[in-house]
């Protein structure tokens, strides 16, 4: 009777470990979600969704500011080469009147030295003038004679090519810009206010007055 006894408590000991192993297999505890590393063809993980869209806007955010950054370095770029390109232009306005002022400056010299040439040569010419009429008829055919009016051609020639022009005296007009009045003289050929006499031959020079003309003009 005891020996039954004992092989009932062993089967149903027996049962007792099947069954609190299947309940154990059945009730075993499931991995959460929320701690299970993501294979290939699963789910993502909540956290790492969070750690990943975290990141993609601090990158998003990084990339943003750097774009500012290069715009903000751009535009100073272009404002400091507007301001080079401003001044480069100023400085060629200012060298370009630096040059025309120079060349006027320079003509002006020029034209001033070519005067203060000029009007030391005309009293040489107007000697030259009176040697010419004062050498006697019989005399003006000798070799002295031509040399000398060969001369003077010569340089009255050069005179014209520097646009040293005589100015018409006797006949015209009085010109008070042109002629310089010393006498009066009474004529039956000319009209009141016009030149009878030329005492010393005036001269100009590019359409400027170099020396007045000497008149005497009819009353």
């Amino acid at each position: 009777m005891r020996r039954m006894a004992i092989d009932i408590k062993d089967e149903f000991d027996e049962r007792a470990a099947e069954e609190l192993q299947k309940e154990m297999e059945q009730n075993e505890i499931q991995p959460d979600a929320d701690t299970v590393e993501t294979q290939d063809g699963e789910e993502p993980i909540a956290g790492e969704e969070e750690e990943e869209s975290e990141e993609d806007d601090k990158a998003a955010k990084k990339a943003k500011k750097g774009r500012f950054k290069a715009d903000r370095k751009q535009d100073a770029l272009n404002e400091k080469i507007n301001e080079l390109e401003d001044k480069v232009k100023r400085q060629m306005a200012e060298f370009d009147n630096f040059r025309k002022r120079t060349d006027k400056e320079k003509n002006a010299m020029f034209e001033t030295g070519a005067r203060s040439v000029i009007e030391k040569i005309l009293p040489v010419v107007d000697n030259f003038e009176r040697g010419l009429a004062s050498v006697p008829d019989e005399e003006k055919g000798t070799p002295f004679a031509e040399g000398m009016e060969m001369i003077y051609k010569q340089l009255i020639g050069e005179l014209e090519k520097m646009e040293v022009k005589p100015i018409p005296a006797v006949g015209e007009e009085f010109d008070p810009n042109l002629h310089n009045a010393v006498m009066q003289v009474k004529s039956d050929e000319y009209e009141p206010g016009v030149i009878a006499q030329e005492l010393q031959k005036g001269y100009t020079y590019r359409g400027s007055v170099v020396r007045h003309s000497m008149v005497a003009v009819v009353p």
